[in-house]
């Protein structure tokens, strides 16, 4: 019998506020891929990212979210991310009076079931910031407090590295980056990636761009809550020719 999939996404329906935006979605993510789901705005992207995180704003109508063939689909948030689901997000809160390192501390030892002591966490923070090119003193700042858009998306790559998920979900990781910033974070992402060979990751993006970096096994189009295509990185170069409006 085949192993089940990594994550799966069954028919999906999802209503805001009373409104239906997701209207039927499916998708299937492989250990080791990296899937690009791309679409305009208002297509529903951001809120598949909140669906698949458990936000309670988002009340799932119909359809199932899988997890190794485990249905999550009512799990709440702290469930999903304690069995190694993680979301990046497209706008990292800022959160004043707590360093990187203890906000990192809890949030392993919360996915991990057990208490980790600073020293040994500190260790594995600064390994990892010199491999993500990253200033040692990162780690004693606050979270995202007075953080540039690149240095918010660096740290969010941070916490992939350390919290070591199964499933990344990366919210509009490229939002608002310069090319430099974009090519540092999804660098970033690829050394992650050698370092986990099963993380399956996937990239919600409006633009191509960061995919010249990132190579992604599948591109998927999304169109009114819908994935309307789906196929190879070409996908991506044709949708960067011709925009949406084929499949509109």
């Amino acid at each position: 019998m085949a192993a089940a999939p990594l994550f799966e996404i069954q028919d999906l329906h999802v209503s805001a506020d009373g409104h239906p935006i997701l209207r039927g979605l499916d998708l299937t993510l492989a250990d080791g891929e990296i899937h690009a789901l791309m679409g305009p705005n208002g297509s529903g992207k951001s809120t598949l990212a909140n669906a698949l995180l458990g936000n309670p704003a988002y009340e799932i109508t119909g359809g199932k979210i899988l997890f190794r063939g485990e249905d999550i689909t009512t799990w709440p948030t702290d469930v999903r991310a304690k069995a190694g689901i993680f979301l990046a997000f497209q706008y990292p809160e800022e959160i004043a009076g707590v360093p990187v390192v203890q906000f990192l501390r809890q949030a392993l030892s919360a996915r991990k079931g057990m208490d980790l002591s600073v020293l040994e966490l500190r260790l594995s923070i600064m390994e990892w910031m010199e491999r993500l090119g990253m200033d040692r003193s990162f780690g004693d700042r606050y979270l995202n407090e007075g953080f540039s858009g690149g240095e918010k998306k660096r740290n969010e790559v941070l916490q992939m590295a350390i919290l070591e998920p199964e499933v990344a979900i990366l919210d509009e990781t490229d939002s608002g980056l310069d090319i430099d910033a974009l090519r540092t974070v999804a660098e970033g992402v690829q050394k992650v990636r050698a370092a986990r060979s099963g993380l399956g990751v996937l990239l919600i993006t409006h633009y191509q761009r960061i995919l010249e970096y990132l190579n992604p096994d599948r591109v998927h189009v999304m169109i009114a809550g819908r994935v309307v295509e789906s196929g190879g990185p070409e996908l991506a170069a044709r949708l960067e020719r011709e925009g949406y409006e084929s499949w509109r």
